[in-house]
């Protein structure tokens, strides 16, 4: 694995506060760039930026009534940008929608708590 590299992360999530601590937390753990969006049109509008990694909420239309889910940013994503490593970041514990985000082409799907922002910088640190 090359560690040196330096990798580009978009989180893309309408909680302001996640986005946030996120942010700071993969900078100083990981040193890379990381850039917060908090709608998926708006993360879509950069994808050419050539991020390495995007870390997508399941739940994004609670900022704009007619602004697009998680699962179809994902789908958006994966048919445009395939390379891009998709970690999928929810409160939802149901397995069904884990394995849902997975077939659609997400990496890993990671759950809302007190691990998660380990659990993410773990994984950045494996796709190379």
């Amino acid at each position: 694995m090359d560690y040196a590299k330096p990798k580009k992360i978009f989180i893309v999530d309408d909680d302001s506060m996640l986005t946030e601590a996120l942010e700071d937390y993969l900078t100083r753990k990981i040193a890379h760039q990381v850039f917060s969006f908090h709608t998926g049109e708006e993360c879509l509008g950069h994808l050419s930026e050539g991020p390495d990694v995007i870390i997508l909420d399941y739940f994004l239309n609670t900022v704009q009534k007619d602004a697009a889910n998680g699962m179809e940013i994902l789908q958006t994503i994966k048919k445009h940008y395939p390379a891009i490593h998709v970690i999928m970041l929810s409160s939802q514990e149901r397995y069904g929608i884990a394995m849902q985000t997975i077939q659609k082409g997400a990496e890993q799907y990671v759950i809302k708590d007190e691990k998660a922002f380990e659990k993410i910088a773990s994984l950045i640190s494996e796709f190379n």
